[in-house]
């Protein structure tokens, strides 16, 4: 069965009609003669939206009661038997309720899409995952539901709704987006012009790198090798020496001149005998690569010119910079042209910058020979050819020893330069010049004196013996030369695994672009037909579907195997990636260590509060139970009659333990709720004055003085959460400042910080004159189960289980905002509760984080 096609209305804010596009485009294809159903459409109260429901089919979605509230959610199965030729999904990135099946909408458009139903849906770019932080320093929201990047990116088409902010506005204004109520506040904060400017960069930018890979897959399909300069590509190729970081900097100073631009540092471990890399050099560039915004690669090639020009073009780079040479000018006589010569002559249609810098033939050395290249065997024959010829002419009348011996060295001349071949070459040569001018009789190839025809025999075998040395110790420099590139590789990807930066995509990324290839995957499966193995994880374009289909195959466990597409590997570079593969296992490994090591925290952390709940129920929780019981069996003794003084003294004392029980099983409710991320706020705008009457019950009359002004503005929060942080902070102000009066004082922005996250905020203060606490216990004084009365406050007798504070930091957090302590001025603790301003929208954050 053939997979549906999903195409995605990305928009760059709430409101600039990609569910209007949507619902258009579905009309358009019902009219085509396709059978069209809506999933699920939201309005969101706009009339335009709805009136464009008109005409289609809307299959009925499923309702969920979750938290007392209801949701309505896809009906996956409906549509599925169903089986429309279109579905309309909207909100791609919504986050489903508990019970409703996949935790994400885009998990039920797969599945759609695998039973070959076409799907259009609808998301905004704040809710794509690797913005998310992006659009929080521009928006001052965070965004709760998210979407991964690489599951939009897979959508066979994406389209753009685009409107000019100043346009958006309007619509705003106009109440096309919002209810009149809500549209000063949207206007004055999230979709304030600054706000609307950047998000629609952001979204134009994103789908700019959407479109790069497509023509990029263009390119490639079409066998296009010339750079397309749809935008700035700087290529930096780096040695692994110290100039690296002059080329990085000159490199960022060309690509501040555009914008858009984008800045990629290549080092191509050295296989031509030349020495450079230096490790601490390299991670020094490294990190500077990516302070300036650009990404490292690390590619492998036994020329580094053509791997350079290689990877510029596989990425469609507009510019290459590079270092001039560091080699001695005498070094230039006996070797190849340098790297930037040949990516010079290769570099097409790139422009290349070669840049002079302070170590420019100086400190370069040969550690061996180099590569025997092609020209340089030619030349050596060509040499062999000619040089005795030289040699026998200019030594003229010399005698016989001491021609051979000239000869001798013009042989070891033509080893040094062509190798073996020419170096055999040049000795048979030489020989036969010998023995016709030089052996008597001259002129002739016959020799008449047996020790000339023994001189003669030797010379040829020494020549050759002298040769065959040159040759294997070429042949062992260039094997050490390449196993020194191989060690820098696989150091390379040591270093990322012991820095934890590596994941499998990681890992397929890095081998794809060291070996050159179009794609690489990873298979797994089980049984010796590897053919019937399936892929789990791939990485660019068009990837193999089995192992049988990749160019080159590598079996790196039992269970898993590498497969290549792009070329045929040679068998030298096999060993390479048989240490690739090595270093997957040794991932894998690590990937286990590092959840077994989370794992055994976990337990160790809820070893801890399983104890602390052990000693608060034997202990805390014992107090009040004994005192309910010495009261009750009181009041129930026959024979004794108490006054109405005393029951009501015994029926208070079982009042209070009972709230003292209520409060003490709250908290560890509540703290267990927190630990395992079940606390969803519904976030409204709140006032202070609201919480603070239910929040002060039950302490006693006199004890809280309030000072609130009359015109606070209203903060963003869940009205329970709030009255039990304020609760919880009164409560044990009471327990550790049982002399003081206790001062509640409102005001915006504060000393401390105007901003939380960014955005403007309120804050409350509850002063108490206790004895304070310490500055080196007050970051446990927020910790699960920690009583600071155990050391600081023994004499007390501070009651409670010590979570107090711990659940009103945590439910402060969940609120977005932020809890305190300082020191109040004569002696005592300040605590402060500071939240942001209500933008007088209602949201339930772990639903929509952000405007529809």
């Amino acid at each position: 069965m053939a997979r549906g096609i999903l195409r995605i209305f990305l928009g760059a804010a709430p409101g600039v009609g990609k569910t209007y596009a949507m619902l258009d485009e579905g009309h358009a294809q019902a009219a085509a003669g396709v059978d069209v159903v809506a999933g699920i459409v939201l309005d969101h109260g706009r009339e335009q939206t709805r009136a464009q429901m008109a005409g289609l089919q809307a299959l009925p979605t499923r309702t969920f009661t979750y938290r007392e509230a209801e949701f309505e959610e896809l009906d996956v199965a409906a549509l599925l038997a169903r089986r429309p030729a279109l579905a309309l999904v909207d909100e791609y990135a919504h986050s489903n309720v508990p019970g409703a099946g996949n935790a994400k909408r885009w998990q039920d458009v797969e599945e759609l899409l695998a039973a070959g139903i076409d799907v259009y849906s609808t998301v905004n770019v704040q809710h794509l995952a690797s913005l998310g932080d992006v659009v929080e320093s521009i928006t001052g929201v965070r965004q709760q539901e998210t979407v991964p990047d690489e599951v939009v990116r897979r959508a066979d088409q994406i389209e753009l709704v685009d409107i000019p902010p100043e346009l958006l506005r309007q619509r705003l204004s106009a109440g096309n987006v919002y209810t009149r109520d809500k549209v000063d506040a949207a206007l004055a904060n999230y979709f304030r012009l600054g706000n609307l400017t950047a998000l629609r960069e952001l979204a134009l930018l994103w789908l700019a790198d959407r479109v790069e890979e497509g023509v990029a897959a263009y390119r490639q399909s079409h066998g296009i090798e010339a750079s397309w300069p749809t935008r700035e590509r700087v290529v930096v190729g780096l040695t692994g020496g110290a100039e690296g970081e002059f080329l990085l900097r000159r490199a960022a100073r060309i690509l501040s001149r555009v914008s858009g631009g984008e800045l990629l540092a290549v080092h191509i471990p050295r296989s031509d005998g030349v020495a450079g890399d230096v490790p601490l050099a390299l991670e020094s560039q490294r990190q500077l690569v990516t302070d300036l915004g650009g990404t490292y690669h690390s590619v492998g090639g036994e020329d580094p010119a053509r791997a350079l020009l290689d990877f510029a073009r596989s990425v469609g780079a507009t510019q290459i910079v590079i270092g001039s040479s560091r080699r001695k000018p005498l070094l230039g006589f006996l070797a190849r042209p340098g790297v930037g010569a040949q990516v010079v002559r290769g570099a097409g249609d790139m422009d290349v910058h070669m840049v002079p810098h302070p170590l420019v033939g100086k400190g370069r050395t040969m550690s061996g020979r180099g590569d025997l290249n092609r020209k340089r065997i030619l030349a050596g024959f060509a040499l062999a050819l000619v040089l005795p010829v030289l040699v026998q002419l200019a030594t003229g009348d010399l005698s016989l020893q001491l021609t051979m011996l000239i000869q001798f060295a013009a042989t070891i001349a033509v080893a040094l330069l062509g190798g073996l071949w020419p170096a055999v070459a040049a000795a048979v040569w030489s020989s036969l010049l010998l023995n016709f001018y030089s052996a008597p009789p001259v002129g002739t190839l016959n020799i008449s004196d047996p020790q000339n025809l023994l001189a003669l025999a030797i010379f040829l075998v020494v020549a050759v013996a002298v040769a065959l040395a040159v040759d294997q110790s070429a042949r062992r420099s260039r094997d050490a030369v390449k196993a020194g590139a191989e060690a820098a590789t696989l150091s390379e990807l040591a270093r990322g695994m012991l820095a934890s930066q590596d994941t499998v995509q990681v890992f397929l990324e890095q081998v794809r672009e060291h070996f050159g290839m179009r794609a690489v995957t990873l298979y797994s499966g089980s049984g010796p037909e590897i053919s019937t193995w399936h892929a789990d994880a791939s990485v660019g374009e068009d990837p193999p579907a089995s192992p049988g289909q990749a160019d080159n195959v590598q079996e790196v466990s039992g269970r898993w195997v590498l497969g290549l597409s792009g070329r045929v590997l040679p068998a030298s570079d096999r060993r390479l990636l048989g240490a690739f593969g090595a270093h997957l296992i040794a991932l894998e490994q690590r990937q286990a260590l590092t959840a077994s090591q989370r794992e055994n925290q976990q337990l160790s952390q809820d070893n801890k509060i399983r104890t602390s709940v052990l000693r608060a129920v034997s202990h805390d929780l014992r107090t009040p139970l004994a005192g309910i019981k010495l009261a009750v069996s009181s009041l129930r003794q026959s024979d004794v009659t108490f006054s109405p003084a005393d029951e009501a003294e015994l029926l208070a004392t079982i009042e209070h333990y009972s709230d003292r029980m209520d409060a003490l099983v709250g908290n560890l409710l509540d703290m267990s709720r927190l630990s395992a991320d079940m606390v969803s706020p519904v976030l409204g705008a709140v006032m202070w004055q609201e919480v603070l009457p239910a929040a002060l019950h039950g302490v006693a009359a006199g004890r809280v003085r309030s000072e609130l002004p009359p015109n606070m503005p209203a903060v963003e929060a869940d009205p329970g959460l709030l009255e039990r942080v304020i609760a919880n902070i009164v409560e044990n102000a009471e327990k550790y400042a049982p002399d003081s009066d206790i001062l509640v004082v409102g005001s915006v922005g504060g000393s401390g910080s105007a901003t939380v996250n960014g955005r403007p905020a309120s804050e409350l203060r509850i002063i108490d004159h206790g004895k304070g606490v310490p500055a080196a216990n007050v970051v446990a004084m927020f910790r699960p189960f920690q009583r600071l009365d155990d050391v600081s406050y023994s004499a007390q007798g501070g009651t409670g289980v010590g979570l107090g504070l711990a659940v009103a930091k945590g439910f402060t957090e969940i609120m977005e905002g932020v809890l305190e302590a300082e020191e109040t001025p004569g002696g005592g603790l300040t605590m402060i509760v500071r939240l942001p301003l209500s933008t007088g929208a209602v949201q339930q954050r772990t639903r929509n984080g952000t405007p529809a």
